[in-house]
């Protein structure tokens, strides 16, 4: 739960009585938030100072560089948090008072809404997740509405809220005041994401298109909505409306490749992190161009940056090699690509599955464990935190080595 992945043996409603399920909330909320941002909120009531060190942990946590403004962040980090999640609840209640009395759709409204913007993938509705809900427009919408919100990150929402105050107290109101204020790490997450969400609705969409298991005898307009859920619960959140044991292989390899994505840095999302994928991207395009700078908005990004993406992205595809070779030795019985969706998904905090977790052995368990520790902790996090790092005064000459 505090991994906020998605994985598990059983159902949640089939084993957790309600005293349970209160607790898999607050665990889902705290794994969500982040433990660090739990102790520094308590310590901000307490009236406590915060150590330098720990004041260092809790930026890397959020992401966030500002240490000036860290207080008043972390707060807004909350308030966002539970804004959004009260709001979505509410209008769950529209359709689950009526489907499940006003008691059970109180609490099924705010276990769902904590769960999905925390992208922890756990429903408390039985074996079947949201399958019964594969056609709900409404539900859909909202449970997308959520998975996004918590997946674009904290400091995308704050940099938004600016923006919007900006935006307000300008004469007459112009939109460009509001895109001006927009930082230009919130951009990227933002134009990321949406090229993601459409480059990924529109594949998914074409390969399960004649699909009679999955979207195939539906309408445009469902085919539509269930292509786009898929791609949206794919960035780290874990719920299902259809069953991944039916999709083609091609569909359930791209939904690898978006699993590996995620979500925005500092936000309750997992994976290597949508501006990992845009600087990677941006580094090939500028040494494409033959330019010695990689650039993005008339700015040049920092070779810090440039070597922290290339970092995550060896530490994370090494984790994952590992993982999957040790479920290979493990589970020699079971279907290898199935088990690479296993690992995909607990290494990316997702949680959906192709029906295998309950079906792994002990040794198993204990590496998809592993798996969804790291990959929740956050890749970069568990490699700074094995490696001291000492500034060297030794300057060394450059060389020359050929690669490709």
């Amino acid at each position: 739960m505090v991994c906020v992945t998605g994985l598990s043996v059983f159902p949640v409603a089939d084993v957790y009585n309600g005293l349970g399920q209160v607790i898999s909330v607050i665990l889902m909320q705290i794994g969500g938030l982040g433990l660090v941002t739990l102790i520094a909120v308590s310590t901000y009531l307490l009236r406590r100072r915060m150590n330098l060190s720990s004041q260092n942990i809790l930026q890397s946590a959020l992401s966030y560089d500002n240490s000036g403004h860290l207080k008043r962040y972390l707060f807004n980090v909350y308030k966002i948090t539970f804004i959004i999640e009260s709001l979505i609840a509410i209008l769950f209640l529209i359709d689950f008072i009526p489907r499940f009395g006003m008691s059970h759709g109180i609490f099924n409204a705010i276990f769902l809404a904590v769960s999905a913007f925390c992208n922890a993938g756990f429903d408390n509705l039985g074996g079947d997740s949201l399958k019964p809900f594969v056609l709900n427009p409404l539900l859909n919408l909202l449970f997308m509405i959520l998975i996004v919100s918590g997946g674009i990150g904290f400091a995308v929402w704050v940099d938004i809220k600016r923006a919007i105050k900006a935006f307000l107290t300008d004469r007459p109101y112009r939109l460009k005041t509001f895109t001006r204020k927009l930082s230009n790490q919130t951009r990227l997450v933002l134009n990321t994401t949406a090229v993601i969400l459409i480059l990924g609705t529109a594949i998914t969409w074409l390969l399960e298109a004649n699909n009679p298991k999955t979207i195939g005898l539906y309408n445009p307009f469902q085919q539509f909505m269930v292509s786009l859920f898929q791609t949206v619960t794919m960035r780290t959140a874990g719920f299902a409306t259809i069953s991944y044991l039916d999709t083609h292989t091609a569909t359930n390899i791209l939904y690898m490749i978006q699993m590996i994505i995620g979500g925005a840095p500092g936000g309750t999302a997992g994976g290597i992190k949508v501006t990992t994928v845009a600087i990677t991207f941006l580094l090939f395009k500028s040494e494409l161009a033959g330019q010695s700078e990689v650039t993005y908005r008339h700015r040049i990004i920092a070779n810090k940056v440039i070597k922290q993406t290339l970092t995550v992205l060896i530490f994370f595809f090494s984790i994952l090699i590992v993982g999957y070779i040790l479920l290979l030795q493990f589970e020699p019985h079971h279907d290898p690509i199935a088990l690479l969706f296993e690992a995909v998904s607990a290494i990316a905090t997702v949680g959906v599955s192709m029906d295998l977790t309950p079906q792994l052995s002990t040794s198993g368990r204990l590496v998809i464990m592993a798996l969804m520790f790291i990959g929740r902790v956050g890749p970069l996090t568990v490699l700074l935190s094995l490696l001291q790092k000492k500034e060297k005064e030794i300057q060394y000459a450059q060389t020359n080595i050929t690669v490709g």
